[in-house]
């Protein structure tokens, strides 16, 4: 079972608050509500926040959680030596007060990260030259995301409209599962001649695709498979009304 969708229904029930109730604060259906809450239906961190926020839980941690919302997710047990180590730290650490302070708190919230690491994964977000620009913290279902290693999944920022044909617009957030060859039908990233790009992937044969793109108008251009670095297959995008 997922554990933001126990999270979100212990919280729902200790405020003795409906599923009707729940799923219009948080702008979702109830039939989508109730398959969160059952598992099975992964609902994207931020989601999430936003409807625990709606239900009145509003006090930040490292991770925009509370301590009792990580309890709920967490065995606390797996962090009880590192408890008693920050506990070590602070007895020995008597010069410098301050100091103490900063590490204990830098400690603290390593703890809970590491502690969240079974059930929470931060996801790097790319731009179009592939450096780092922001993260999200997404769920994991039995240790993985969308059935992928979660070490090896990414958000991609799409660099322009190029692809609006196919829905993906301008500082669209797409995501990328891994797949180091072309899938015939999916909308891929890929690298070719060192310019990195979302494109729709035809197979015309076992040598050769047909990538498109499709920003005014669709276009279409034929390659030899070795010349494409073929970096992953594009899941779900997210976007902003």
């Amino acid at each position: 079972m997922s554990r933001l969708g126990d999270l979100l229904k212990t919280e729902r029930l200790r405020r003795n608050l409906s599923i009707k109730k729940v799923a219009k604060l948080g702008g979702v259906t109830e039939k989508y509500l109730e398959s969160v809450e059952m598992g099975t239906r992964i609902i994207p961190d931020d989601q999430a926040r936003r409807i625990l926020k709606k239900m009145g839980i509003v006090e930040p941690t490292e991770v925009d959680f509370t301590l009792d919302e990580i309890a709920a997710t967490v065995d606390l047990e797996t962090v009880k030596t590192k408890t008693e180590f920050i506990k070590k730290k602070t007895e020995e650490s008597h010069n410098d007060n301050n100091e103490v302070k900063k590490e204990e708190k830098g400690i603290v919230g390593s703890i809970w990260l590491d502690a969240l690491s079974s059930v929470i994964k931060k996801v790097p977000v790319y731009n179009a030259v592939m450096k780092e620009v922001d993260s999200k913290l997404i769920p994991l279902e039995n240790g993985k995301i969308e059935n992928s290693d979660p070490d090896k999944v990414f958000y991609f920022i799409a660099p322009d409209d190029e692809m609006r044909g196919f829905r993906i617009l301008k500082d669209d957030k797409v995501f990328i599962v891994p797949a180091g060859s072309p899938i015939d039908g999916a909308i891929m990233l890929i690298n070719i001649k060192n310019h990195i790009s979302l494109k729709k992937i035809k197979k015309l044969d076992a040598f050769n695709v047909m990538v498109q793109s499709f920003g005014r108008e669709l276009l279409a251009e034929s390659f030899p498979v070795s010349d494409i670095a073929f970096m992953g297959k594009a899941i779900y995008l997210e976007t902003y009304l």
